[in-house]
């Protein structure tokens, strides 16, 4: 005998997912741990829809391990609602009992998806979207390396020539050059401003007389050899290397990211906006998915990004507001870039800082106020499928 609906919770585990369902009641009809593998997916699959025609799924993971899980409910048209792990583990202490298990927490994702009505659908994303997802995730990744591979560095040279380390710009690729190939006070003196110049050169170094100067000039002022020079200087030749080969990884995945962005059906929309380029309009489809009718309102999607505050009232206390919680910070951190760069390229942008200025606002309060104020933009043309155009159509017609 089926019920008229139920709603199956799995906590969503990397070798195993348990999954628990539950009635219009609450009570348990079905508690299952079951392997991350297809087979055995359908397999619960099938017994869930022999409980009931109509199955509401909740997950508490909405990719990685969760992703075979997820294909497989969307290929067979199920409703799948994602609540996050946070609110899983605050819900968890309003149930009986203090213990964790999967089995515990697969019934209070379903309890919750039972009772809720705010949760989101899961949506399937377009093969771009998903794509510029793992390209961008892929660069953070080599950007991160990258900060701390130089961090490395700098603490190395500084162990050894201090005053190398602060004449030179580590982040640049001409400084980097010069470490693969000198490292301490004496080779620098040895080899003189005039001969470091043409070795930086034949290695198509910009700016090399320059790097050139400083660098003899800070050897100039070391003359003392410090402990443990020898060995330190080989390390500071490799965390060179490795920086240099960084940078090209994170340049060779930049390019793939703008060819799949350029791909994309909105990415004419989205780059028309003053400050988004090629790399932030992925980072925004990646973490929006392309889909807007996820959020329905501008509103949702600046709560989403972190850039509608949410009051924290209590008693004699009103309009004490803070930024969420909860958000999704590359986003915001797409929105805040591009107000930047758009107050130094666009006259409306600089135009709506100035008058936040001249409120009294702080020039962070204003950049976010002006990035709030974009995503109203962005949201309509993107609605509209239309360019960003300084004067609106209406009033161009006007």
């Amino acid at each position: 005998m089926t019920v008229p609906k139920v709603w199956a919770g799995v906590d969503i585990g990397k070798a195993h997912h348990h999954c628990v369902v539950v009635d219009q009641n609450g009570d348990r009809l079905l508690s299952r741990r079951v392997a991350n593998e297809e087979a055995e997916l359908l397999t619960l699959l099938a017994d869930v829809l022999a409980l009931s025609d109509e199955v509401t799924w909740a997950v508490d993971v909405a990719d990685g391990g969760a992703a075979l899980l997820i294909a497989l409910l969307i290929n067979h048209e199920q409703r799948l609602v994602y609540i996050s792990g946070l609110a899983v583990n605050r819900a968890a202490a309003g149930y009986r009992g203090t213990g964790k298990t999967d089995a515990r927490d697969a019934a209070v994702i379903a309890d919750q998806a039972r009772m809720r009505r705010d949760l989101n659908p899961v949506r399937p994303g377009d093969e771009a979207a998903v794509e510029l997802k793992i390209l961008t995730a892929r660069r953070s990744d080599l950007v991160a390396d990258r900060t701390r591979t130089i961090n490395r560095l700098r603490e190395q040279l500084l162990n050894i020539f201090p005053a190398l380390e602060r004449a030179l710009d580590l982040t640049n690729h001409g400084p980097l050059v010069l470490l693969t190939g000198y490292q301490t006070p004496a080779a620098l003196r040895r080899v003189g401003v005039a001969r470091l110049q043409t070795w930086l050169r034949n290695r198509k170094v910009r700016s090399a007389g320059t790097i050139a100067a400083a660098a003899v000039e800070a050897a100039d002022r070391q003359r003392t050899t410090l402990p443990g020079e020898k060995l330190t200087a080989q390390m500071v030749h490799t965390l060179a290397k490795e920086v240099i080969a960084l940078n090209e990884k994170v340049s060779e995945i930049d390019k793939l990211i703008e060819g799949r962005f350029h791909e994309h059906e909105l990415a004419e929309v989205i780059s028309s906006m003053p400050g988004i380029g090629a790399l932030l309009g992925a980072e925004f489809l990646a973490a929006t998915g392309g889909d807007l009718d996820a959020f329905g309102t501008p509103d949702r999607l600046a709560g989403f990004a972190g850039l509608a505050p949410s009051p924290r009232d209590s008693g004699r206390v009103s309009g004490n507001l803070h930024r969420p919680r909860r958000y999704h910070r590359g986003l915001q951190r797409v929105f805040y870039t591009s107000a930047l760069i758009s107050i130094q390229r666009c006259t409306e942008s600089r135009r709506f800082y100035d008058r936040k200025r001249g409120e009294g606002k702080r020039h962070t309060q204003a950049v976010l106020a002006l990035a709030r104020r974009r995503i109203n933009v962005l949201w309509a043309l993107l609605r509209d499928r239309r360019c960003y155009q300084p004067v609106p159509p209406a009033a161009t017609a006007a």
